[in-house]
């Protein structure tokens, strides 16, 4: 998982959350290394047995309110005790003032505050899945990924062994590319694996004997998709006459990726073989599936239920001595 500084999540987010910072206070260069963000409830009465400190604080009108409450001596005293944790920054939000010995204390305890003219709820709304996304766990994988019929499709396999050139082929035949070569992938919550490319080279391929191809340029801009769920990959591999393939679809694999498992369709490459209908045929066969129809256990069932019936009427033929 990532870190970034309390300076760098305020220089990327200032105008998002319309952010300035609170003038006497420092420590821009304190290490968040996650995304959770809470306010300190308790914390700030006193009762910190239970307080999260390596989070990134708010208060809220809540907070500053009860502050105000108290008296000098007893605010300083749970102020003082409060930034006696590790606590990376804190967030004020609704442009609230400040008592000065909130101030005093985060400075002396060199923690920035940052404060934002946003409401509390929107303030979360808008920080929340900017910091998931963030500090989402993320990978690279030496592949092509393709948007089919609605399905991520990444393609995986030996360099030369064609995977640009069937994205290629995909293109033309009127799906989308999210990225080639170079696919950053990150894990978003509930499992969700999110592919894109890198800034500098998306929507750019690489075509070996022909050099790199601006994909909009030449098949304009509803060619290309910025990112996409990754929800099947297809492994291309030289064909071998002893290799052992899946004939029927019963006994699907899968890889790992991020911690997820991925459904993972092996298609071996021998002359003539037309890889870009037969990954047509992969997104429709998953959006089936999705929908709750599995061909292959249908067949398996309907297969079954034959051999069944075949069998009990062997045996009532046995028994049948007339």
């Amino acid at each position: 998982m990532p870190a970034m500084t309390v300076g760098e999540i305020f220089e990327q987010v200032r105008e998002l959350l319309e952010l300035e910072r609170v003038a006497g206070t420092h420590g821009l260069g304190r290490v968040v290394d996650g995304s959770d963000i809470s306010s300190p409830g308790l914390a700030l009465a006193g009762y910190v047995k239970r307080f999260v400190a390596k989070r990134l604080q708010v208060f809220g009108e809540t907070e500053v309110t009860y502050l105000f409450s108290l008296d000098q001596d007893t605010r300083r005293a749970h102020l003082s005790q409060f930034f006696s944790f590790p606590v990376p920054g804190v967030f004020v939000t609704k442009g609230l003032a400040l008592p000065d010995d909130v101030v005093e204390e985060a400075a002396r305890a060199d923690v920035a505050i940052l404060r934002s003219a946003l409401k509390t709820n929107e303030f979360y709304n808008r920080i929340k899945p900017w910091l998931d996304d963030s500090f989402a766990p993320q990978s690279t994988i030496h592949g092509s990924l393709a948007d089919v019929y609605g399905v991520g499709l990444l393609f995986i396999g030996q360099s030369g062994i064609g995977k640009s050139e069937c994205v290629l082929d995909l293109v033309e035949r009127g799906h989308r590319i999210v990225a080639d070569d170079l696919v950053i992938v990150r894990r978003r919550a509930g499992d969700v694996l999110i592919g894109r490319g890198h800034e500098l080279q998306r929507h750019y391929m690489e075509i070996r004997g022909l050099g790199l191809v601006d994909i909009p340029a030449i098949f304009g801009i509803r060619a290309v998709r910025q990112q996409k769920r990754i929800e099947v990959v297809v492994q291309l591999e030289e064909w071998r006459h002893d290799a052992v393939v899946e004939r029927t679809g019963l006994d699907g694999q899968t890889t790992d990726i991020l911690g997820v498992p991925i459904p993972r369709i092996t298609i071996p490459l021998n002359p003539g073989k037309n890889i870009t209908v037969i990954a047509e045929v992969i997104a429709m066969h998953h959006l089936l599936k999705w929908s709750g129809v599995d061909p292959a256990e249908r067949f398996n069932q309907a297969l079954i239920r034959q051999m069944r019936d075949k069998a009990e009427i062997s045996r009532y033929l046995r028994e049948d001595h007339e």
